[in-house]
């Protein structure tokens, strides 16, 4: 009894071990699948995607964006419109926005899901805007 007893409790602490291949870490399907493949879905699974994007276009969502410029100087108007459309050059196809909080101007890129996203083009700008910094806020529906 005892002897049983042993047993069921040495199988209650059986560790689970599951092995990811980090090659496919922070990869998406489509790039893992290759150059040469091709993704064959009905018009209806386009038309239902595309549904469910078009209906979720205006709601915000939480995200991340990178704050730019942050300043209250009486210079900032002008500097806070120069480093959104430096930006605006730099990542054409990145939602760049610019807003006034008195007495503050401030400048954010992008509309990131993850921090990981929004780590992406910090490190591509860090050099430029050292001051740079990521914050968590309402972001638009990505695209």
């Amino acid at each position: 009894m005892l002897l049983a007893t042993a047993l069921l409790r040495a199988q209650d602490t059986t560790t689970v071990v599951v092995l990811v291949d980090s090659t496919l870490a922070g990869r998406d399907i489509l790039s893992v699948m290759g150059p040469g493949a091709q993704v064959v879905q009905s018009a209806d699974v386009r038309k239902a995607l595309n549904d469910y994007v078009n209906a979720n276009a205006k709601k915000p969502i939480q995200g991340y964006r990178i704050r730019v410029f942050y300043n209250s100087d009486p210079s900032s108007r002008t500097r806070s419109e120069i480093v959104a459309e430096q930006l605006r050059r730099q990542f054409p196809h990145t939602g760049v926005y610019r807003s006034f909080e008195s007495p503050n101007y401030k400048v954010a890129i992008g509309d990131f899901r993850t921090k990981d996203e929004a780590l992406r083009i910090f490190n591509a700008i860090k050099g430029t805007y050292p001051t740079a910094y990521i914050i968590k806020e309402s972001i638009q529906y990505p695209r």
